[in-house]
């Protein structure tokens, strides 16, 4: 895929990665339009595509009483107000056939959660929309399975496709990012690092998701050392308030200085 084929991303000739960053959940506007301007602010400054993200809606939650939105409609209203007023492209996840068609009217790329990856209607129903869809590989699944549900949305007359990694399961409450899958899953489409999610711990007996915020430099490095396309990367200014994942999000605080990091280690690369 070409990224210059989502509608508004930028420095798109700087050479660089381009990034999916923000928060896990829209939790209101004011805090969607916080992170994004300082989002926009770093990434103008380094010249790294950047497209904005945000969950509408958390379906895929431990427990029954989870943070999982605050409404579809006014969450995907405020997608559209960043869009809108900071001028980049935006991209949220969805759980339904019914949501790709709806999310579709306010953002420019429809992810397509790893849990659901497999799921045939919804990945054809989110081709069949024309937008970027972003298919995330299933914990569960090997890099070279990735390549059927490429071709699912292919198969729609849709070559707008990306696929991003976020770790697979090792054990029962942890992850491992295998950099192997990386080049592997590159021959079917861009391919894409999710950092955080990588770092999950999931399956905790207490119903809430831990993570290892501390290793997100490491793995982030690597995978721009490894030559990844993109990198995902969630993020808030308080994540131990956040309302979803907050326990493996990196700080605000710290983003201008790992994206600076990476945007040398990846000139490097170019070099080569």
């Amino acid at each position: 895929m070409n990224i210059q084929h989502i509608p508004q991303i930028k420095h798109t000739e700087s050479g660089n990665f381009f990034l999916l960053a923000g928060p896990c959940a829209i939790e209101g506007e004011e805090m969607a339009l916080r992170i994004a301007e300082k989002l926009v602010g770093i990434t103008d400054k380094l010249q790294i595509p950047y497209v904005f993200k945000g969950s509408f809606k958390k379906a895929n939650r431990s427990r029954i009483d989870s943070f999982s939105g605050i409404g579809d409609e006014k969450a995907l209203k405020i997608l559209r107000k960043v869009s809108e007023t900071f001028h980049v492209p935006t991209v949220t996840d969805i759980h339904t056939n019914e949501d790709a068609e709806m999310a579709a009217q306010y953002v420019d790329v429809l992810q397509i959660p790893a849990f659901l990856v497999r799921q045939t209607d919804l990945v054809v129903a989110a081709a069949n929309t024309g937008k970027v869809v972003n298919l995330k590989k299933g914990q569960f699944m090997s890099p070279e399975s990735m390549k059927h549900a490429v071709q699912k949305v292919l198969d729609c007359q849709n070559e707008n496709v990306m696929v991003t990694d976020r770790g697979t399961m090792f054990g029962y409450q942890d992850m491992i990012v295998d950099f192997r899958g990386i080049p592997t899953m590159q021959q079917y489409a861009s391919t894409v690092l999710d950092v955080t999610h990588s770092l999950q711990q999931p399956n905790q007996t207490a119903g809430v998701t831990g993570g290892r915020p501390d290793m997100i430099e490491t793995v982030a490095k690597a995978g721009i050392a490894v030559g990844v396309d993109g990198i995902f990367i969630e993020t808030h200014f308080d994540p131990a308030n956040a309302k979803s994942d907050g326990a493996n999000m990196l700080h605000l605080d710290y983003f201008e200085g790992l994206m600076t990091k990476l945007v040398a280690i990846r000139k490097t690369v170019n070099s080569f």
